[in-house]
């Protein structure tokens, strides 16, 4: 049986969705698309996407076997499912159709942006094509494909906390390029997950743009499932709570003076720590040639790191760099509690603004990296944009609601190029031959068959390159689409009179 923890894929979707095949028009042909709708939590000044994650869910979910097994369970189900506990409809004989003529795949087309691809709101991140009697199960899968907005949303939100990181570096170090960028912030979210799913889905998106992870899980699956046993994520022995408090003073921490070692502070009295047990323990860091990582767990996010950065320079002491900053001697402050993007932003400006250079400090997110977002963080929505109906008249169709204007959709079949400047650019299909090799949108399932995927540094590589020349906003709808926009939304209009 296909399906996960027992339950067959064919329930693997929104209940209304088993009854849309019987309401679509008959038709040779359905697409559908997704796009965000919204930048990062409604940023206007910068809609930039970092699409990622559509390998996951064609191989788990999509690229798998339905059979009759699947279908005898599922309509014990749905015998049930409907109000007063009465039978659900449900499309069965074109299940059966497709397991005994398409060995059991589902009947679909997807297409798909390249992962790590660069981009703006409004761009078709995939696009969903079902023909003939399979037509009206274009959008049957949509709640798994939707999926797509987490790890996209998590992605969107690491490189954004990138950016801040490297603009810090760009003032305050001196070799702006200094790989130690690559590890500004460390994902801290495992333990918030809902899930082992969640915690490798949204853990992995965190990988593309910095090396530092305790979440483990996510570490596995992108080393040696997505980059060929290859190493990519990194992290340090470190103390907790349990830890420090388990000693009768935490003095005797001894373990892991050598290499990089962090220790919170706070389990008892932070500034009683930074001035009295830290002095005692810092000698022996030092003469074994470790690397002190200080970490308040507690209290104001930027207060807290000023007076770790001012204890650890007491102590261990600094050089000033040419652009006028302090670099700690082995040692640097950690901040994992209340991390946001604002507090990244506000705790490297005041780190500047006290005279330290952005190196002396990391960041550790938990929940606001893998759990404080969900699909309306950036809007995700599907939809279906064309139609051609069974006596072969086409038909382009959009959203329009006149209540709510962000959430317009977008007409017609689509393709995806960059113009010179590198971003990309959503034009009508029919303006360009078939099988354009430029369109961005490649096919990635296709009734069963799947694309080579590439491996994970190639994708990382992809995100270094393209974001960060892409505009912070873009028009990225060609004129030709905004003709068919307008011609489409005037037939509508027509239509309604």
């Amino acid at each position: 049986m296909s399906g996960f923890l027992g339950i067959p894929l064919l329930v693997m979707t929104d209940s209304y969705k088993t009854s849309h095949s019987f309401m679509i028009p008959e038709a040779k042909k359905c697409i559908a698309y997704g796009e965000f709708r919204k930048g990062y939590d409604g940023d206007k000044e910068d809609t930039r996407i970092l699409f990622f994650g559509i390998r996951y869910i064609i191989e788990n979910y999509i690229a798998i076997k339905w059979t009759k097994k699947d279908v005898e369970l599922s309509e014990k189900f749905f015998a049930t499912h409907n109000a007063g506990f009465t039978p659900f409809p449900f499309p069965k004989d074109l299940f059966i159709k497709f397991i005994e003529e398409n060995d059991g795949y589902f009947p679909i087309k997807i297409e798909a942006l390249p992962e790590g691809t660069s981009c703006h709101v409004h761009t078709p991140v995939y696009q969903i094509t079902a023909e003939n009697e399979y037509a009206p199960l274009v959008t049957y899968l949509e709640t798994l494909i939707t999926m797509i907005w987490y790890p996209t949303t998590v992605a969107t939100l690491s490189r954004r906390a990138r950016d801040l990181a490297e603009d810090a570096y760009q003032k305050t170090v001196v070799d702006a390029g200094n790989t130690t960028v690559d590890s500004r912030l460390h994902d801290f979210g495992f333990r918030g997950c809902t899930c082992i799913e969640q915690s490798i889905i949204g853990g992995v998106a965190h990988l593309l743009n910095f090396c530092g992870t305790d979440t483990m899980s996510a570490a596995y699956y992108a080393q040696f499932t997505l980059n060929n046993g290859k190493p990519i994520a990194t992290s340090v022995p470190a103390t907790e709570h349990s830890v420090m408090i388990a000693h009768k003073t935490e003095r005797e921490i001894k373990k892991f003076g050598t290499g990089v070692f962090a220790c919170v502070l706070d389990s008892f009295d932070y500034v009683n720590a930074l001035e009295k047990i830290l002095p005692s323990i810092a000698k022996q860091k030092v003469e074994a040639g470790g690397f002190m990582v200080l970490r308040p767990d507690s209290g104001d996010p930027v207060d807290s790191v000023l007076k770790g950065l001012r204890a650890a320079d007491k102590l261990f002491g600094s050089d000033v760099n040419g652009k006028g900053y302090k670099v700690l001697r082995r040692a640097g402050v950690l901040q994992g509690d209340g991390v946001s993007i604002k507090a990244i932003k506000d705790i490297l400006d005041a780190t500047r603004e006290a005279g330290y250079s952005a190196q002396n400090v990391t960041f550790g997110m938990g929940g606001g990296l893998l759990q404080k977002l969900n699909r309306d963080t950036m809007s995700f929505a599907t939809k279906l944009c064309h139609i051609t109906y069974a006596d072969g008249h086409k038909r382009d169709i959009m959203k329009t609601p006149k209540s709510d204007s962000e959430k317009i959709s977008l007409p017609g079949e689509f393709v995806v190029k960059k113009n010179k400047q590198g971003v990309p650019i959503v034009y009508p299909k029919e303006s360009f031959p078939e099988n354009d090799p430029d369109n961005l949108l490649k096919v990635v399932y296709d009734h069963g068959k799947i694309c080579e995927w590439e491996d994970f540094d190639t994708i990382k590589k992809r995100v270094a390159n393209e974001w960060p020349v892409l505009p912070r906003t873009y028009d990225n709808i060609s004129p030709e689409l905004k003709v068919k926009i307008d011609k489409t939304i005037k037939e509508i209009i027509s239509s309604q009179q």
